[in-house]
């Protein structure tokens, strides 16, 4: 979880949501890609004393989308959008005061102008706000707070906060842990395409933790979340497929599936590709593949890359035999937090 400005004024344009007539120009301007002519229309209509304009303004100052970026800039935009009570303005003033961008960072500043915007129906500074809570930045650290304004931020529609939402049941942090309750938020993220939602309801179905356990469902969830682009669940899918776990053993989509995660840079599944080159599962046995996709793993310090390697060097699989090599592969990968290396 963190506080991030995410496309804002592109998920409001495209959205079409509390745009007023004469800003549609502007609005249509933006979503053609054309920023510098977006940006001349919204100082226009700014300029007019329309508030949304100058928010919109504020936001492409800050992004440095059709203007040259200027946060000092962006933040008296805001400031001036706020301070007539149109809250897009006091998001992005908290926002600006947060990260400390044209302004003096200050948590207890961007805290009162997120409560400000959330109490004005917000959801995104809801969320916000809740992750302060959660920090202890700006305001006292209270877990039941951070959960309170989560519930009114997923209310309003901020995806984000229903699947913290799931988190904090799951957990039992800032509420009585409720499994069950961990689910119904997981769901209510996913349906609204949160795939890391998805991918951690699939797991609460893997282990029939707050629903019936349905390994199929479970594999499901995680195809859905491939498919939305989240790689923790293209490898988890590719792990199922390897072994038959809720669906068709079939090695070579498992290889094909931890091939599309190595090469988005997740270099965990570049060891889990390396054990199907090495074993010749799904793909042809190459051993010199397999220990390059180990040693790019275990150089991105992931434990079971390094524990791969060791192996190899340990027995002389593909490699001269080298135990002293295997033994600090060995050490390397314990000390990452692979038991098998420890033993």
């Amino acid at each position: 979880m963190k506080i991030i400005l995410k496309c804002f004024i592109g998920a409001v344009l495209f959205a079409s949501v509390g745009l007023t007539q004469i800003n549609n120009e502007g609005a249509n301007a933006y979503r053609n890609g054309d920023y510098a002519k977006a940006a001349k229309l919204f100082k226009k209509y700014c300029d007019s004393g329309d508030m949304e304009s100058c928010a919109f303004l504020g936001f492409m100052y800050q992004d440095g989308e059709g203007v040259k970026q200027d946060y000092a800039k962006a933040a008296q935009l805001f400031k001036k959008v706020c301070d007539k009570e149109e809250m897009m303005g006091c998001y992005g003033l908290a926002y600006i005061y947060h990260n400390g961008n044209g302004v003096k960072q200050s948590y207890t500043k961007a805290a009162e102008l997120f409560k400000k915007a959330c109490d004005g129906g917000q959801a995104d500074s809801c969320n916000d706000l809740g992750f302060m809570y959660a920090e202890g930045n700006g305001v006292k650290q209270d877990y039941v707070k951070t959960a309170e304004l989560y519930k009114r931020a997923c209310s309003g529609g901020y995806v984000d906060s229903c699947y913290s939402l799931g988190g904090m049941y799951y957990n039992g942090e800032g509420v009585k842990q409720d499994y069950v309750k961990s689910v119904e938020f997981y769901k209510k993220a996913c349906d609204k395409g949160e795939m890391a939602g998805c991918n951690d309801l699939a797991y609460m179905y893997y282990g029939g933790t707050g629903v019936k356990r349905e390994p199929a469902k479970g594999a499901e969830l995680f195809k859905k979340a491939c498919d939305g682009g989240y790689m923790n669940s293209c490898n988890d899918l590719g792990i199922l497929y390897k072994d038959g776990n809720g669906v068709k053993q079939n090695y070579a989509k498992a290889a094909q599936l931890f091939k599309k995660v190595c090469d988005s840079g997740e270099t965990l599944s570049c060891s889990n590709l390396g054990e199907m080159y090495q074993d010749g599962k799904g793909v042809q046995r190459d051993p010199a593949k397999a220990i390059q996709l180990y040693t790019k793993a275990c150089d991105d310090k992931k434990a079971l890359g390094c524990y791969n390697l060791g192996r190899v060097y340990y027995g002389g699989y593909g490699v001269k035999q080298d135990r002293t090599r295997a033994a600090r592969l060995f050490q390397k990968a314990c000390d990452g937090g692979d038991a098998k290396a420890c033993y």
